[in-house]
């Protein structure tokens, strides 16, 4: 149950940082809610399989600031590379 509450809580992480982000119209809606859930569920996994306890609340904070820090820069790097895409893209198009 405890893998649910994270995952659904690093979705909800990368849904605000997909707005935050500058560029965000440069990807998808769901990216970033996809990295994050899925990056907050491997480290719960993770963790998990080291031994550290589901009532610690560390696992919790490295799980979901993790989930955070994946998901920002996932989006920082999408935007930059899309929108540097775009203007190459631009640039050839426009001379043919």
């Amino acid at each position: 149950m405890e893998l649910l509450f994270v995952t659904l809580g690093g979705a909800i992480i990368g849904l605000g940082f997909g707005y935050l982000l500058p560029k965000h119209g440069t990807y998808g809606t769901l990216l970033l809610p996809g990295i994050g859930a899925i990056s907050a569920a491997v480290l719960w996994e993770a963790f998990t399989w080291l031994g550290w306890k589901y009532s610690g609340g560390w696992i919790w904070v490295v799980a979901l600031v993790g989930s955070g820090v994946v998901a920002a820069v996932v989006g920082i790097l999408v935007g930059r590379t899309r929108a540097r895409g775009d203007v190459e893209l631009l640039g050839r198009l426009s001379k043919a």
